[in-house]
């Protein structure tokens, strides 16, 4: 089996397992609140009931609509490749399609424009409301990004994110240095209002004056809303997926071993559950920040990845 082959095969597995990953993590998350807050809950499978109902329903789109039938295959279509990208069950890539930071952060920014799109599109004050506050966050967030994972590749000499990856796996010394704790934090930070949760959004709101992603999707329903909710799911899965392989590396196949997969995997699916359900047991003790508040978190996180652009250069 050539190296371009065996790559292929390893992306479309590691596609395929944290796509069916994806609503298990989701169903976790919701347990672990409702056991919290002293409720039974659906359950950690009813996510998979949730989409197998939706995909049984035809979707509504409103009259003089342009993106409403489009867009959620395009955010569906940005949630696997952000998959298929971030090294998350192995570092092995592609050298055709590589996953460089730059292009990891356009995917993101592509889901972000996607949805602001679809929440304009049916012209009503919700969704134009949570289309405007989505993008003022998601403006802030990117270049965070981009410098924190920027801090992590200055010891490297490259943007690749399995090349991070697989630096950190051989050196792990790398990993407590200063540079990378900060880092870790602004990333952090950054996948919590990247994927609307507390304190940035409220994931279980409906309430007009709070809500931000729940106000771009109002207007959706049937299987267009499954593949958005699937494509929300995957981008949470796949950014956590990638803070928690930072902070932790091992485990991460280095190649496209069959065994080595096997182990990356269920590795993977471990670390990616602890970290969810801990973020759903912190959700509990926290309170949406008022919207005006949340420009001034997100500043800060980006003041911890600038901070740890400036340790890494300096432990050069």
């Amino acid at each position: 089996m050539s190296p371009t082959t065996a790559a292929l095969l390893a992306i479309a597995l590691q596609t395929l397992v944290v796509t069916a990953m994806a609503p298990f993590v989701v169903g976790v998350m919701r347990q672990v609140r409702s056991r919290m807050e002293g409720r039974v809950g659906a359950g950690v499978w009813q996510p998979y009931r949730d989409l197998r109902k939706l995909a049984r329903k035809a979707p509504l789109t409103s009259e003089g609509t342009l993106f409403g039938a489009a867009m959620p295959p395009v955010l569906m279509a940005a949630g696997v490749l952000l998959i298929a990208l971030l090294p998350l069950v192995g570092t092995v890539s592609l050298p055709a399609v590589p996953d460089d930071l730059f292009v990891v952060v356009s995917v993101l920014l592509l889901g972000s424009v996607a949805i602001a799109l679809l929440g304009l599109d049916a012209g009503s004050a919700f969704g134009g409301m949570g289309s405007s506050r989505h993008m003022m966050v998601a403006a802030l967030v990117e270049p965070t990004v981009l410098v924190a994972v920027y801090a992590l590749s200055i010891p490297v000499g490259a943007s690749t994110l399995s090349t991070i990856m697989q630096a950190r796996i051989d050196e792990p010394g790398t990993i407590i240095s200063p540079a990378s704790a900060l880092a870790l934090v602004a990333l952090a930070v950054v996948v919590i209002a990247e994927t609307g949760r507390l304190p940035v959004d409220n994931p279980s709101t409906h309430l007009e004056l709070t809500m931000i992603h729940e106000a771009m999707v109002l207007e959706v329903s049937g299987r267009d809303l499954g593949w958005i909710e699937l494509s929300s799911w995957l981008r949470l899965v796949g950014l956590l997926g990638l803070v928690s392989n930072l902070a932790v590396p091992w485990g991460v196949a280095s190649t496209a071993h069959p065994g080595a997969f096997v182990v990356g995997a269920v590795v993977l699916a471990v670390k990616v559950t602890v970290v969810a359900g801990l973020l759903a047991a912190g959700e509990v003790f926290l309170a949406k920040v008022r919207l005006f508040r949340v420009p001034e978190l997100l500043a800060a996180s980006f003041v911890l990845a600038f901070l740890s652009v400036t340790a890494s250069y300096l432990s050069l």
